[in-house]
C-alpha cells in the first residue's frame, strides 16, 4: 500500500492544496476586502446600540429554538422509521425527506403560506380551535416553523442512517436477551445517535443562523430581523460597509466557534442515502416494535407526513391551476434555462473542489499528517460560516475595476453558489474517497493496475453514485438560491427564484404558482436524472 500511496499522493496533494488555496483565499480575501472598505469598524456597537444588540439576541434565540425543535423532534421520528422498516409509502416518505434540504426556499415559503397563511388550508382549523385569526406564520413562530420544515426531515434522515449501521447480529442478540425498550435505547440506539448529534446540531444551527429568505419573508417586521437580513439591508440599501463588516465578523466568529467545538466531538453525518436497513426479516428482531409502540410510531410518522406533504401538495395544485398562463409567460423559459445553466456551472465547480479537498486530505492522512488532513478537509466547512452576501460583496469589491455588467454578475453568482454548496458536496463524497482496502490495494499492485485502468475499474465504480448525488445536491441548491442573485442579479434577466419573488411581490398569484411548479419540477428532474444515471448497471455484469 505505501507504493500505491506514493503514486497517487503527489497529484492528490497538488489538487488538494490548490483547492485549499482557492477556498481559503477567496473566503478570507472577500472578508478582507469588506474590512478594507470599512475603516470605521466599531465592535462595541454590538452591545452599545440597542438595535444591533436586539438583532443579535433574536438571531441567537431563533436559531437555538429552531435547532432544538428540529433535532429534538427528529429523534423520535428516526426511531419510528427504524422500528418500521416496511410500511406503505415509506420509500416515498424517505425520498421527500432527502429532498427537503434542496427544495428552493421560495417554493417552501409558497407552500407554507398556502397551508398556514391567513387564508391557508389550516386557517379554519386554527380559528375553530383557538378563536383567533391564523397569524402564527409571521414572526418568530413562522420562522421556527419554516426552519423545522427544512431541518427536521434532514436530521431524521441522517439519524436513521446512523441507526441502520447497527449490525444485524446486535439485533439478534437483543432479541435473544429479551431487552426492553429502554435497554435497547441505552445500549444500541443512543450510542449511535450521541456520536452524530454535535456536528448535526452545529449544521442545523448554522443553517438557521444564516437563514435569509425565510426570515426576510416571514419575519413580519424589524423586531424579527436577523444578522443575515440586516447584512443584506446594510449592503443593498444603506451602502454601509462598516456595519456589513461588523455583522459579517460577528456571524463568522459565532458560527466558527460552534464548529470548532463540534469538530472535536462526535462523528460526521453523511448525506448519502442508504439502500435499506439491512436488518433480518420478520418481526422477532425488535420486540419494542410490538404493542402500543405501533400507535406511538404511527403518530410521529403521521406528524412528519403532515409537516412535509401539505405544502408540497399546495405548490403542485396551485401550479396546475396556473398552467394555462404558461404559454403567455415569455420570461419563464429563458429564466429556467438561465437557472439550469448557472446551476450546472456551480455544481461542477463544487464537485471538483470537494473531490480535490477530500483526496488531498486522504493523501495527507496516509502520510501521517492527520492535523494537516483535518485542516484541509475542514476548510470546506469554512464557507458554511461565511455569509454568501459577504463572499459575493467581497469578490465584487475585489473585481470592481474590471467587473462589467451582464454576464459578469451571473458569473460571480455561479462562483459564489459553487463555493456555498461545497460543504454539502463534501458530506456526500466523504465516505467514498478513502477508496480501496489494504487487501484490494495489494491485489491491484500484484496485477499492475495503475493509472486510467485503476480509475476506471476500481475507483470510479465506488465514486460514481456519491459524485452524482453530490452534483445533484450542489445543482439543486444553486437552482433555489435567492440571497446572492437578489444582490447581483438583473431584474431584466431573472433566474427562476428571482422571477418567483417578482411575481409574489406584484401579487401575480397564478403566475407565481406556475413558476413555483416549474422550479419544483426542475429540482426534482435534476435530482432524479442524476440519481438514475448513477444507478446505471455495469456494461459487463458479474455472473457467477
Amino acid at each position: 500500500m505505501p507504493a500505491a500511496a506514493s503514486r497517487v499522493s503527489p497529484l492528490a496533494l497538488g489538487a488538494g492544496w490548490l483547492a485549499l488555496g482557492a477556498v481559503a483565499g477567496l473566503g478570507l480575501a472577500s472578508l478582507a476586502a469588506l474590512l478594507w472598505q470599512a475603516p470605521s469598524l466599531s465592535v462595541g456597537d454590538l452591545w452599545r446600540e440597542p438595535w444591533l444588540a436586539g438583532i443579535l439576541r433574536f438571531t441567537l434565540w431563533q436559531a437555538t429554538l429552531s435547532t432544538a425543535l428540529a433535532v429534538g423532534l427528529a429523534i423520535p421520528v428516526a426511531l419510528a422509521l427504524a422500528r418500521r422498516p416496511r410500511f406503505p409509502g415509506r420509500r416515498l416518505l424517505l425520498r421527500a425527506m432527502e429532498l427537503s434540504l434542496v427544495i428552493p426556499t421560495l417554493i417552501a415559503l409558497f407552500g407554507l403560506v398556502a397551508v398556514h397563511g391567513r387564508q391557508g388550508w389550516a386557517a379554519p382549523l386554527w380559528e375553530g380551535l383557538t378563536g383567533t385569526p391564523a397569524d402564527y406564520l409571521y414572526g418568530l413562530s413562522g420562522i421556527v416553523l419554516a426552519h423545522v420544515f427544512y431541518n427536521l426531515p434532514l436530521s431524521a434522515r441522517l439519524m436513521l442512517q446512523a441507526l441502520e449501521t447497527a449490525p444485524a447480529a446486535h439485533w439478534r442478540l437483543t432479541a435473544q436477551l429479551g431487552l426492553s425498550r429502554g435497554a435497547i435505547w441505552r445500549t444500541l440506539e443512543w450510542p449511535r445517535l450521541r456520536s452524530l448529534l454535535p456536528r448535526l446540531a452545529a449544521l442545523v444551527f448554522t443553517l438557521c443562523f444564516t437563514s435569509f429568505a425565510i426570515v426576510m419573508t416571514l419575519g413580519g417586521g424589524p423586531r424579527s430581523t436577523t444578522l443575515e437580513v440586516a447584512l443584506y439591508q446594510a449592503l443593498k440599501f444603506d451602502h454601509d460597509l462598516a456595519l456589513a463588516a461588523l455583522l459579517a465578523l460577528t456571524q463568522l466568529v459565532l458560527c466558527l466557534s460552534l464548529w470548532l467545538v463540534a469538530l472535536t466531538r462526535g462523528g460526521t453525518p453523511r448525506l448519502v442515502p442508504t439502500a435499506g436497513s439491512g436488518l433480518p426479516g420478520g418481526r422477532w428482531w425488535r420486540r419494542d416494535a410490538l404493542g402500543l409502540s405501533r400507535l406511538h410510531d404511527g403518530l410521529w410518522l403521521l406528524g412528519l407526513t403532515l409537516l412535509l406533504v401539505p405544502p408540497l401538495a399546495a405548490v403542485t395544485l396551485a401550479g396546475l391551476y396556473g398552467l394555462p398562463e404558461l404559454p403567455g409567460r415569455g420570461s419563464l423559459w429563458p429564466a429556467a434555462l438561465r437557472s439550469l445553466a448557472m446551476a450546472l456551472g456551480a455544481g461542477g465547480l463544487s464537485l471538483l473542489l470537494a473531490l480535490a479537498l477530500l483526496a488531498g486530505g486522504e493523501a495527507l492522512r496516509r502520510r501521517g499528517s492527520r492535523l494537516a488532513a483535518l485542516a484541509m478537509e475542514g476548510s470546506g466547512q469554512l464557507i458554511l460560516v461565511i455569509p454568501a452576501l459577504v463572499l459575493g460583496t467581497g469578490l465584487f469589491l475585489l473585481l470592481r475595476p474590471s467587473l462589467g455588467a451582464g454576464w459578469h454578475g451571473y458569473a460571480l453568482v455561479v462562483l459564489v453558489n459553487g463555493f456555498m454548496a461545497l460543504p454539502f458536496a463534501m458530506q456526500v463524497l466523504r465516505g467514498a474517497i478513502p477508496g480501496l482496502s489494504a487487501p484490494e490495494e495489494r491485489l491491484a499492485e500484484q496485477f499492475g493496475i495503475h493509472g486510467r485502468a485503476r480509475l476506471r475499474w476500481l475507483v470510479w465504480p465506488r465514486l460514481r453514485r456519491p459524485a452524482a448525488l453530490a452534483l445533484a445536491y450542489a445543482m439543486t441548491l444553486s437552482l433555489g438560491d435567492f440571497s446572492v442573485i437578489a444582490l447581483f442579479g438583473s431584474p431584466a434577466a431573472p433566474t427562476l427564484p428571482m422571477l418567483l419573488f417578482q411575481q409574489l411581490g406584484g401579487y401575480r398569484w397564478q403566475g407565481a404558482a406556475a413558476t413555483a411548479l416549474v422550479l419544483l419540477l426542475a429540482v426534482v428532474l435534476v435530482f432524479s436524472l442524476l440519481d438514475a444515471l448513477s444507478r446505471r448497471r455495469p456494461r459487463y455484469p458479474f455472473r457467477p
